[in-house]
């Protein structure tokens, strides 16, 4: 009976200890996916383009392949990548993420200058229409799983870098692949609801019912407005995540100037509002000013890229 009752008690401790340290995954996995907005909203913002000119019943398929691949991407190569890091070489973290700091900046300025700038092709120009569409398909769903790789990385490289330094590595890497999970089911479920929207649209504006075919109605007008919001507060969020993440950066690197500039700011402007809306004054301007200087860092990193990288990339390629 002793022995019965100790072995119970061992599972007692088992299970707190196991009930315990899911907390900590949970807690730690909700801190690092919180600070991957930015990236989050130009991943659903982009991956429906890539569905775009396929039949109806191939979209869901694409988009469920897409998804596999960022599944692929994140736990099967950048998870065991940001172990290694965290275990051997944590210093190049910071220097890493000021990396993908940088390209968020750069591609949200890019964007914001395209839409500026671009002038689009005269109507009459038709595009070719291609004849193997499983080749395309093949070949569009390589295009997004490269891209996603990118944006991939900087997600777990911004969630591996909230978890606190003291969790353990079972801890950080079970958090890491939570994050991994949840964001992939939300951002391509995401595309999967938004790809689709515009047919249930289609299907509710033929019913009998005024109210219903409102609905629908309202579903595939609202379709092109949804879109180029996602687009403005995915570009907007990328300036200021890729902001952030370089004044942070540089902070830790001992430039303390841009991030103790920022922070007297805010401060400066919440102090002469309500204290109950301190705060919400406070973390706006902070954002603003890192979305500024993002793109102002991506507009400087425009022609660098056009002019010393992608020659440089090209030369490789050959």
């Amino acid at each position: 009976m002793s022995g019965l009752l100790a072995l119970l008690d061992d599972v007692a401790a088992l299970a707190k200890l196991t009930a315990t340290s899911l907390d900590d995954v949970v807690s730690a996995a909700t801190k690092a996916g919180s600070k991957t907005a930015g990236v989050i909203i130009d991943d659903a913002a982009v991956t429906p383009k890539y569905a775009h000119g396929f039949s109806p019943a191939r979209e869901i398929p694409i988009v469920l392949k897409i998804a596999r691949g960022s599944l692929v991407n994140k736990l099967v190569i950048l998870l065991p990548a940001a172990m290694l890091l965290a275990a051997f070489a944590p210093w190049l973290m910071t220097p890493l993420l000021m990396l993908g700091g940088s390209y968020l900046c750069f591609e949200g300025a890019e964007k914001i200058a395209h839409a500026l700038f671009h002038h689009p092709p005269p109507e009459d120009a038709k595009e070719a229409v291609p004849t193997d569409m499983v080749a395309l398909e093949e070949e569009k769903v390589r295009g997004a799983i490269k891209t996603d790789f990118i944006l991939s990385a900087e997600i777990m490289a911004i969630a591996l870098s909230e978890i606190p330094a003291e969790a353990t590595l079972w801890v950080r890497a079970a958090a890491l692949a939570l994050v991994a999970i949840a964001i992939t089911a939300a951002v391509y479920g995401s595309v999967a609801l938004i790809i689709r929207m515009d047919d249930v649209g289609l299907h509710l504006a033929a019913s009998k019912a005024g109210f219903v075919r409102g609905i629908g109605r309202g579903l595939v007008k609202g379709m092109p407005v949804l879109m180029k919001t996602l687009t403005i507060v995915g570009t907007a969020a990328m300036l200021w995540v890729g902001g952030s993440i370089m004044v942070h950066g540089l902070h830790e690197l001992g430039m303390h100037h841009p991030y103790v500039d920022i922070h007297h700011l805010a401060e400066a402007a919440a102090g002469g509002v309500p204290e109950g809306l301190a705060g919400t004054v406070e973390w706006a301007v902070t954002a603003a000013a890192d979305g500024v200087l993002g793109l102002l860092w991506g507009l400087v990193l425009i022609p660098v890229v056009a002019k010393v990288l992608g020659p440089l990339v090209g030369l490789f390629r050959r």
